[in-house]
């Protein structure tokens, strides 16, 4: 039998430069966080024979390399600076600055296995266009509050003008990236099987087919726990803690909460008879919408995954 020797580096993102580290060895170098220091990253990452690079996410700092890199054939890896930051815990790892960081993202890459499902870079480009969609609703929302305590009223129409705008805008972007996705025939047939369920309209059905590449692939237990809907335990010898939600695609989760108030009230009869269920059970209104969220994207998950359009017995 060989054995694949895969040697890992990691790289520790800012702003303005990148740190590189490869994992075992002494090697560390910083380029800038610009093309042409990718294009030198890259040329020195095989030179020194690396095949898998770990990088954290930070807020979109890491998108250009990361991609540039895996034009250039590498395994990339991103990771939340939360699992990061765990690991280095575990190792008792406390000193901090760009060098170390490197290292230890190198460190923690080489001990996780690649990822089951590859990236679709066609989702990574619309991530950015939805991630703008957010942040126009975001802003409504911001204006709205602010409403509540104008009380002038030549002010109050600088506002709700103002938002009448944000609003045109949102329905523009979410027309305009319907499209970009429908481009692509694939993504379009699986933006069908999700808006066939009732109570999902096309902002969810997007958030889901972009926030969510891997919807259809995995199982509803893994996608719930992706989106941080899974109710995690919290028990220890005879005590028995409440059951909790945690961590996950935050931006994935509020969308689904969105959709899961009036599909629950109105639009979704299977969701309809969960919420009154678990009412009339003792939950609290927020436990039963937690619920109805996860049946949603278990919903969306089964049809992409069954390749089928929703049924009421698929309920």
């Amino acid at each position: 039998m060989t054995q694949t020797i895969t040697t890992t580096a990691g790289i520790d993102t800012s702003k303005a430069k990148l740190d590189i580290a490869v994992h075992g060895r002494t090697e560390r170098w910083q380029v800038a966080n610009a093309l042409p220091g990718w294009r030198a990253l890259a040329a020195n990452l095989a030179k020194a024979g690396v095949t898998r690079v770990g990088i954290e996410a930070t807020g979109g700092y890491e998108r250009g390399v990361v991609e540039h890199l895996r034009a250039a054939g590498f395994i990339m890896l991103v990771l939340q600076p939360v699992r990061v930051k765990a690991f280095g815990q575990v190792h008792l790892r406390r000193a901090k600055n760009d060098a170390l960081d490197a290292e230890l993202i190198a460190a923690c890459t080489a001990a996780i296995d690649d990822p089951r499902i590859a990236p679709d870079p066609r989702l990574a480009e619309l991530a950015g266009y939805l991630t703008f969609l957010e942040q126009i609703e975001e802003d409504i929302a911001r204006l709205k509050t602010r409403l509540e305590h104008v009380e002038e009223p030549a002010l109050r129409r600088i506002v709700n003008s103002d938002i009448a705008r944000l609003k045109a805008r949102k329905t523009a972007q979410i027309r305009s990236l319907a499209k970009r996705l429908r481009a692509h025939s694939d993504l379009e047939r699986r933006l069908d099987l999700v808006l066939s369920i009732p109570g999902i309209g096309e902002r969810t059905a997007l958030a889901l087919i972009i926030r969510m590449p891997e919807l259809g692939q995995i199982s509803r237990e893994e996608a719930a726990a992706l989106a941080g809907l899974a109710p995690f335990d919290d028990d220890s010898g005879k005590c028995r803690g409440q059951r909790h939600i945690a961590g996950g695609r935050g931006r994935l989760r509020r969308s689904l909460f969105a959709a899961a108030l009036p599909a629950a009230f109105r639009w979704n009869k299977a969701l309809v008879a969960l919420y009154a269920r678990l009412v009339a059970a003792g939950k609290a209104h927020k436990s039963a919408l937690i619920a109805c969220a996860r049946k949603l994207l278990i919903y969306a998950n089964t049809v992409v995954q069954r390749g089928t359009p929703w049924t009421e017995k698929a309920a």
